[in-house]
């Protein structure tokens, strides 16, 4: 297996977030100085630069039901949309003075008679928790988090929010607007995300350092503890089996089947310098982690042998995304590079 450079572009700045279309046409990237820049999927042409937000971007996100639909948060405190293929400002609403640092859409499963409805945009700012309507018209905003909002993370099928701040989780109702379920949890929570398909876990990486699990349907908890840093990513492969994280030098990947993690030693696939990125195919079994030492391998944890290739990149890497149908796996670096790699067998 290799991993072959498809193409690479310079932007202007720091690249702060990546976000694929759903038809993995466009690859749009976010520069921490403000701009955004749309790129070809397949041939990097650079086919717009938007002005995005004057104070610095922090993220993106695609609508999954309207593949030119692109929304972007920044330290202005503003959400704003944009027509990806017109590359056109659609509408723009401001949250206050904290930055936008959090930016999730509902999840369009079909079959559920809730996903009928018009997609809503989950969006964090300081404390505040809003939904936004895809013309930015707020559709419900939430009373403030007891502390600055650190995570976001949709039920896979789209029926639950999932917030995470200091001291803990809450769970949204996604239609209703109310709290299932809150989790309290000590320390700061760096990230979150439910186990695909049926959101079985509920995960966070944590500062502690640590991952806590949750089983809300099973009112179950379990804690992993004994990294060596902050825990700062974590990603579920398409099964909902195998949870691979951060927090060391090493990829750490949990086996979830079953009754869980709990009393088994994980899978440890080795790097040379702490990690900075890890991630799962959307649909089949690859997990691409990058370090600090600028090295992107692919594993399969499934494997007697699972290093599947390795790359050494100008770099160390900020962001790391799969397209959509996990034929590219797009790189964003600290030297303001973006790169997209294609798997080659």
């Amino acid at each position: 297996m290799q991993l072959t450079k498809t193409w690479a572009a310079p932007i202007d700045d720091y690249v702060i977030d990546l976000a694929w279309s759903p038809d993995a046409a466009v690859l749009a990237v976010a520069s921490q100085a403000g701009p955004l820049h749309l790129f070809a999927g397949s041939t990097g042409e650079n086919r717009h630069q938007l002005p995005g937000h004057e104070d610095g971007a922090n993220c993106l996100a695609f609508a999954p039901s309207a593949p030119a639909l692109l929304a972007s948060g920044g330290q202005d405190g503003a959400v704003k949309l944009w027509d990806a293929a017109t590359a056109q400002h659609v509408a723009t609403v401001s949250l206050g003075s904290a930055w936008v640092e959090h930016l999730a859409w509902r999840p369009q499963v079909s079959g559920l008679s809730s996903q009928v409805s018009a997609p809503i945009l989950a969006a964090a700012s300081g404390r505040d928790l809003v939904f936004l309507k895809p013309d930015a018209a707020v559709a419900h905003r939430f009373k403030p988090a007891p502390k600055t909002l650190s995570a976001l993370a949709w039920h896979p099928q789209g029926g639950a929010l999932a917030a995470a701040y200091f001291g803990g989780v809450c769970l949204w109702d996604a239609d209703d607007h109310h709290a299932q379920r809150e989790y309290p949890y000590a320390q700061g929570i760096a990230t979150l995300a439910w186990s695909p398909p049926d959101g079985r876990w509920l995960v966070s990486g944590n500062a502690d350092p640590s991952v806590h699990l949750w089983l809300p349907e099973e009112d179950q908890e379990f804690h992993m503890s004994g990294y060596e840093t902050k825990v700062r990513q974590i990603s579920f492969d398409f099964t909902g089996t195998r949870l691979a994280t951060t927090g060391g030098q090493d990829v750490c990947v949990w086996d979830c089947s079953g009754a869980g993690p709990e009393g088994r030693e994980p899978t440890m696939l080795p790097h040379d310098a702490p990690l900075c990125a890890v991630a799962f195919q959307n649909r089949h079994g690859l997990l691409a982690a990058a370090s600090r030492d600028g090295v992107l391998q692919l594993w399969s944890p499934e494997r007697a042998s699972p290093l599947r290739a390795t790359v050494k990149m100008p770099a160390p890497a900020t962001r790391l995304a799969w397209s959509p149908d996990d034929r590219f796996l797009a790189v964003g670096s600290e030297r303001g590079v973006v790169y997209v790699l294609r798997v080659e067998n």
